[in-house]
């Protein structure tokens, strides 16, 4: 297990799964590209009882073949093509039941939404296998793995039949965070600035086989020219193929994250059903929830208001990098973003897209504040200002259970941040909206989350807690 990096907790769960005395069913998901496979893989040295992939493309007789042809490479005894996945099944069962019954016998079932056909009849006769036969194998471990999350979540998590309350251990495997995108890349030879590495995380997350596609020999910048802005660029196209591979009405999908892609701040449903044209019934929370279960978009809480005032928004790095650069440049200029290096474009999305990586990075963040413990909600705070009243926005509010709030502003720069009497009166303004406008009786800390600190000036007092980039990658 040397070539992984984290996955420290999935390591542990994976660790106990295999000191139980019982069967093991192990339910594994994530976003595409996440490295899911490579976990499971490495742990267990690519060494498995039986191990079967499903095939998004392929039909539900192909993949009887192929299931076939897998069993057939891994028993001495041969076996005819199955007619139906119940047949499937009780060969795999008489195969097992051949292995040694004093070892573990782990399964792996690689995609296994794929596997589910419509008609196929798959789920049922996995059902018929675990519970009338696998689950009484105190030696079985059966390890069902999907990008499809909410395919998962449906028939195991919020499974009203056969397979309801069966998993034994769940894992959903999380992009890596700023600290092990960094130890990612040094183990790739990747030696570049904390702040290189943020930007390379607000373009592609930390997905990776985004990540495991950069050149050490190459800059930021050259490598994200490569990777997405010269003619037939290895991830041209990404994005039609990530939607198209995860969700079967992908068209109406991508309508969504299009339309929330259009306001950082995200969109109410009544938005999305106005800019979609979707008809606002079970269908569309449905896509809201899949895509929200997929890690695609979150919900983007604003301070003090009711749940019917949901905003949902873009989360996705990549989307929302492919949204905002990709989409109408791709193959116009093959030196595109080096091109942009000090445009004005680029260095407002830095800004909005850091504000995310902070938001993603709430553990962290509480960590340097010294709030570990104590329970908070995380929200954003904006008020619309008129005639009389100026307005005022606020990126994060964490409104902590020790009575406290700090209101936090975050800034993407490339030196010391430097307020100045304007930004001073703004902040002022700021404190005083929001005090006004929730009532908030609370002590309220003025938070600056930068890259590289705030100039100390004679405006610089006013903020309470400083938290630098640095302390991202806690």
């Amino acid at each position: 297990m040397d070539k992984i990096i984290g996955r420290e907790e999935e390591i542990k769960k994976l660790d106990r799964v295999m000191s139980e005395s019982e069967a093991q069913l192990v339910i594994v998901s994530g976003r595409r590209r996440v490295g899911k496979t490579f976990l499971i893989n490495e742990y267990f040295h690519n060494s498995f009882a039986f191990k079967f992939t499903g095939s998004e493309s392929q039909k539900n007789p192909e993949q009887l073949r192929n299931f076939s042809m897998e069993l057939n490479m891994t028993s001495p005894k041969k076996y005819d093509v199955p007619k139906d996945w119940t047949e499937a099944f009780f060969d795999l069962r008489e195969y097992l039941d051949e292995q040694d019954a004093e070892e573990k016998q782990v399964v792996f079932f690689d995609e296994m939404p794929w596997m589910d056909k419509k008609q196929s009849g798959f789920l049922p006769a996995f059902e018929w296998f675990w519970n009338s036969w696998g689950a009484s194998k105190k030696n079985l471990v059966f390890i069902v793995c999907g990008s499809v999350t909410s395919w998962i979540v449906e028939n195991f998590d919020e499974n009203k039949g056969g397979l309801f309350n069966r998993q034994t251990a769940r894992l959903f495997i999380e992009p890596f965070d700023l600290r092990h995108t960094e130890m990612y890349l040094d183990s790739r030879g990747i030696s570049w600035s904390r702040y290189d590495i943020v930007q390379v995380y607000m373009i592609m997350g930390g997905i990776p086989f985004y990540l495991r596609l950069l050149d050490p020999e190459l800059t930021l910048n050259e490598n994200i020219d490569n990777m997405f802005f010269r003619k037939r660029a290895e991830l041209f196209n990404e994005f039609n193929h990530l939607y198209n591979t995860l969700f079967s009405n992908s068209e109406a999908y991508i309508k969504i994250v299009s339309a929330l892609s259009e306001k950082r701040c995200g969109l109410i449903r009544e938005e999305i059903v106005s800019k979609t044209g979707i008809p606002a019934n079970g269908v569309l929370s449905t896509m809201l929830s899949n895509l929200e279960k997929s890690g695609f978009i979150r919900i983007n809480r604003e301070y003090g208001n009711k749940k019917r005032n949901t905003r949902y928004q873009l989360s996705d790095y990549y989307s929302l990098f492919y949204f905002k650069f990709i989409r109408d440049n791709y193959g116009k200029d093959e030196h595109f973003f080096s091109n942009m290096n000090d445009n004005s474009a680029r260095r407002a999305w830095a800004g909005l897209t850091f504000e995310q990586v902070c938001k993603d990075h709430m553990r962290q963040i509480k960590n340097s504040l010294g709030i570990a413990g104590v329970l908070s909600t995380e929200s954003t705070f904006y008020k619309k200002g008129n005639d009389e009243n100026k307005g005022a926005q606020v990126d994060l509010v964490i409104e902590r259970g020790d009575n406290v709030v700090n209101l936090c502003e975050i800034k993407f720069s490339t030196h010391e941040y430097e307020i100045d009497k304007e930004y001073d009166m703004s902040l002022k303004r700021k404190v005083d909206v929001f005090r006004e406008s929730t009532r908030c009786n609370k002590t309220i800390i003025v938070t600056m989350i930068t890259t590289y600190g705030i100039k100390k000036n004679k405006y610089s007092n006013y903020v309470g807690r400083e938290i630098l980039m640095d302390e991202l990658f806690i």
